[in-house]
């Protein structure tokens, strides 16, 4: 998951050439499926309502988190997205997520009651 980090210590720099060094272009390995550790939850907050499906816990480039995502809608056969290091599948689609990212050889667990 990208996740922006703040910078900190750097007051002023006299140097002209100076560039600051974050970090952000080292992107972060993508773990091997039956090493990644995933959550399937249904979520409702901010959604009027409406039941989607999230994956949370993608260790990895954002290339390989959008085939995993494209993959899974085209399986369940709705839409959804990824964004912020999550896939977002539309509708309440737990149970057969759960199957197939199994059988793609990921761990993966149900997380929230339902």
């Amino acid at each position: 998951m990208a996740k922006k980090k703040k910078r900190i210590d750097i007051v002023y720099s006299t140097n002209p050439n100076f560039g600051f060094d974050d970090g952000e272009d080292e992107e972060e390995e993508t773990l091997a499926p039956n090493q990644q550790d995933l959550r399937v939850k249904i979520d409702r907050k901010q959604r009027k309502g409406k039941e989607v499906t999230l994956v949370i816990g993608f260790v990895g480039r954002e290339e390989d988190l959008k085939d995993l995502g494209k993959t899974l809608k085209q399986k369940c056969g709705v839409g959804g997205s990824t964004k912020d290091g999550e896939i977002i599948i539309q509708g309440n689609a737990a149970k057969k997520v759960l199957e197939i990212l199994h059988k793609l050889g990921y761990k993966a667990k149900q997380s929230g009651g339902n």
